[in-house]
């Protein structure tokens, strides 16, 4: 009770990937700077953040996913009804 410790860890699928994103940019860790022998510099996303973005990504896709199969089932729905309805007129 009092003596145990509870884990804390989340893992990266229950965070919300938007503020993952959005923490590693406010932090500025979401790009690194590479100068060439020109001095050029150029900057290069790390891979925890294009991570993030691809979490979100995916995220979004099974949003949309979920919505369209809701449009499919009510425009069939509809069709339906209105099928009855000529045939009852």
């Amino acid at each position: 009770m009092y003596g145990r410790r509870k884990d804390n860890s989340t893992t990266s699928s229950d965070k919300n990937p938007a503020r993952v994103s959005g923490g590693l940019k406010g932090q500025g860790v979401d790009h690194l700077v590479m100068v060439a022998e020109d001095g050029s510099e150029s900057q290069v996303p790390t891979q925890r953040y294009v991570q993030s973005l691809e979490d979100q990504v995916r995220k979004q896709r099974a949003a949309i996913n979920v919505l369209e199969r809701k449009l499919t089932r009510v425009e069939s729905n509809i069709s339906t009804l209105e099928s009855h309805i000529r045939r009852n007129q």
